[in-house]
């Protein structure tokens, strides 16, 4: 037997969207698999209910530029993979590494379908997948009119967050590399007094002085500042001149991906579980109350497409949206 659970919500009177979970207590093999299909269809009703929400936000933000206005740079973050007809606009922070170790095994780059498996700095590879920079004007429009387009967001300021405590609190290889190119420049800019250890390692750079970096815009930085994991998603992937077909989001990972899998009859492999998420979430009200609010209207100005485009608001960090 299943039981099923919906919640919904409305965005602007317009639109209505549905989250659906479905718990199953018992039941046959024909009962589970009307289950997942079941399940199916209420992760597509929510996926074209976040495309229409898209498409309404795009129509009160009229662009000036098309796509082929475009330098093929925009589009560098646009994989290809013309078996499953699909392009997928990877947004760092936001499960792309699991998405681009699925694609090394769609693309037969890793035997076996064990997703977790494949080292991350070799998904991370550069060169390791065809873009959509690379596809010719005439051939990219037949690509844009025929294939599954997929995105996942996420929260902008959860994301933010999360680039900033892996890349600039943490003690990866990675961590070291930003501290070593990008901590030392921001204390060196931001900070008052700053120690010899500071300046030599960058190793600590507070959460306001990484905002006020990303605020302040500065020309010296300019090559830092658009760093992708903390520019916005819609800079990255340009929602508004490219109809994403598949629109997940970090909060519905699992539903999302499984729906994509689907979509693109890859359903043979399996999308990580996650025994446990990083906490950043519960975290985003400790870190942003070391901000003032002139600060954080500055922040959203940068992300503020981000915001209205995907349907987000900040009432978990100030209490209400400042859109």
């Amino acid at each position: 037997m299943c039981v099923l659970w919906r919640k919904m919500r409305s965005w602007n009177g317009n639109f209505i969207l549905f989250l659906g979970i479905l718990f199953c207590v018992s039941g046959n093999e024909n009962e589970l698999q009307t289950t997942n299909e079941h399940s199916l269809e209420l992760t597509q009703s929510l996926n074209l209910a976040r495309q229409e929400l898209i498409q309404e936000a795009c129509r009160r933000f009229p662009l000036k530029l098309s796509l082929d206005d475009l330098p093929p740079s925009q589009l560098e973050h646009i994989l290809v993979d013309d078996e499953h007809k699909l392009l997928y606009c990877y947004v760092p922070k936001v499960a792309c590494t699991n998405w681009k170790r699925i694609l090394m095994i769609l693309a037969g780059k890793w035997n076996g379908t064990d997703v977790l498996a494949i080292p991350a700095s070799l998904a991370h590879t550069p060169g390791m997948f065809r873009n959509l920079s690379t596809v010719p004007k005439e051939d990219r429009q037949v690509m844009l009119d025929n294939y599954h387009k997929m995105i996942i967001v996420r929260n902008p300021f959860e994301r933010l967050l999360s680039a900033y405590r892996n890349k600039l609190e943490g003690d990866t290889q990675s961590a070291k590399y930003f501290q070593d190119r990008v901590g030392k420049r921001i204390i060196r800019a931001y900070r008052e007094n700053p120690t010899n250890e500071s300046l030599e390692h960058g190793h600590d750079v507070t959460f306001k002085e990484f905002v006020l970096f990303l605020t302040n815009q500065s020309e010296e930085m300019a090559d830092v500042v658009n760093n992708e994991h903390w520019q916005p998603i819609t800079s990255l992937c340009h929602p508004c001149l490219i109809k994403y077909t598949l629109v997940g989001k970090y909060e519905t990972l699992l539903d999302d991906s499984l729906l994509a899998l689907n979509t693109i009859n890859a359903s043979y492999i399996q999308f990580p579980r996650l025994a446990h998420t990083s906490g950043t979430a519960e975290k985003l009200h400790k870190y942003f109350s070391q901000l003032d609010l002139p600060l954080i209207r500055r922040l959203y100005k940068l992300y503020k497409y981000d915001y209205r485009v995907f349907n987000y608001d900040l009432d978990n960090i100030v209490g209400y949206d400042l859109g």
